[in-house]
């Protein structure tokens, strides 16, 4: 028997049909490359400006004024906070509130004139370096350009040459750039992700395909009950994956424990609870693994791009960092970034782990409801 096209046609219209009234892959392959379209258009930037600086003024002359007017001018600083001791700049940056501390100590202006060349201190928050490494870059120019127009006459001839004052830069929590320590703590995040979520949705989709999940439904288990049984074996395995990760980072590429194991514990615990509810949420909407698959794909995309792992937080735009915040990839990435580079405690975590358990209640009430809504 011979080829048909009109048998050919009828199978292409049927396939095409098929696809049209799947409205979750259709809306898959039409979302997707949208998303990345837009994501890396507009969210992504590798050269961020405008991070934040908490600056410590000891000295109230012209000459500290015109220094801070010049690193605003220069576009990669933004001052939000005006700190009254070491003490306070060293809590904001730990907090990661700023990405700068700028100290200009009290004898700042009689140094300059006397051409002792006095020295300013920059700290600066290297857990991500690559968030820093363009800012730092043009602090090289400060001593050149920051008094330009204030060192005249006299001043300007007893100037020691084109730099009256020293710019000292220390990278906290990084000291020597290593890209590891920033990437591979963020790999705890990124790699529960995947997997829990990914794994929870499609094993009780397949539960649904195979018609196990109809036994189930018939017995007068609550929807939480079944919620609770179904992942806490999950929940064991995200430990075992987070505690593999951890030692591997230690042992593989030496990146720092600097403690905050308490708020390292309670995110980690947090973040694998939320992502399993998700995941059973995400198994209460999609009608085969196929879309369970997708679905869980479409969360994962956004997570990584939006989250600061990959590219600096603070170099996207402000709609881009609203969107980041919501996810709480981000929150686990401040929680283990702070906790094995800077130590940080309950209290320096809190607003993150706060997010953290926020994200588990509400994921959580929805994938119970949207169950109770499948048994009716």
């Amino acid at each position: 028997m011979g080829l048909s096209l009109s048998r050919m046609m009828a199978v292409l219209t049927k396939e095409f049909t098929q696809l049209v009234r799947d409205r979750l892959t259709y809306a898959m392959i039409i979302g997707i490359p949208i998303v990345q379209l837009l994501l890396f258009g507009y969210a992504i930037n590798t050269d961020p400006k405008h991070l934040p600086t908490a600056v410590l003024v000891q000295d109230q002359g012209q000459f500290s004024r015109s220094i801070l007017g010049s690193l605003q001018n220069s576009e990669y600083f933004r001052i939000v906070h005006v700190a009254r001791s070491p003490a306070e700049m060293d809590k904001l940056i730990e907090r990661g509130a700023v990405q700068f501390a700028i100290t200009i100590p009290g004898d700042f202006t009689r140094r300059v004139v006397r051409r002792d060349k006095p020295q300013i201190l920059v700290e600066a928050d290297a857990s991500d370096p690559a968030a820093t490494g363009s800012a730092v870059a043009a602090l090289s120019s400060l001593p050149i350009e920051g008094l330009k127009h204030d060192l005249k006459g006299p001043l300007a001839s007893a100037a020691p040459g084109p730099q009256p004052f020293e710019v000292v830069i220390q990278r906290r929590y990084n000291p020597e750039n290593i890209t590891s320590y920033n990437i591979v703590p963020g790999l705890v995040a990124t790699i529960l992700t995947m997997t829990l979520v990914m794994m929870t949705s499609l094993a009780m989709t397949r539960e649904t395909e195979r018609g196990t999940m109809e036994t189930l439904l018939s017995t007068p288990l609550r929807p939480i009950e079944v919620m609770v049984g179904k992942l806490t074996p999950f929940v064991v395995v995200g430990i075992i994956q987070a505690a593999l990760i951890i030692s591997m980072a230690r042992i593989l590429f030496g990146v720092p424990m600097a403690g905050g194991w308490a708020a390292l514990i309670l995110g980690l615990f947090l973040f694998i609870v939320g992502s399993l509810a998700l995941g059973f949420l995400v198994s209460t909407v999609a009608r085969n693994q196929l879309q369970a698959m997708q679905m869980s794909f479409f969360y994962f995309l956004p997570s990584i791009l939006l989250s600061g792992f990959l590219f600096p937080f603070r170099g996207m735009p402000e709609w881009a960092q609203w969107l980041g915040t919501i996810l709480p990839v981000t929150h686990m990435l401040r929680v283990v970034r702070g906790a094995m580079l800077k130590g940080v405690g309950l209290a320096e975590a809190a607003p993150s782990l706060g997010a953290l358990a926020l994200f588990v209640v509400i994921v959580a009430g929805l994938a119970v409801k949207q169950y109770r809504t499948t048994l009716d």
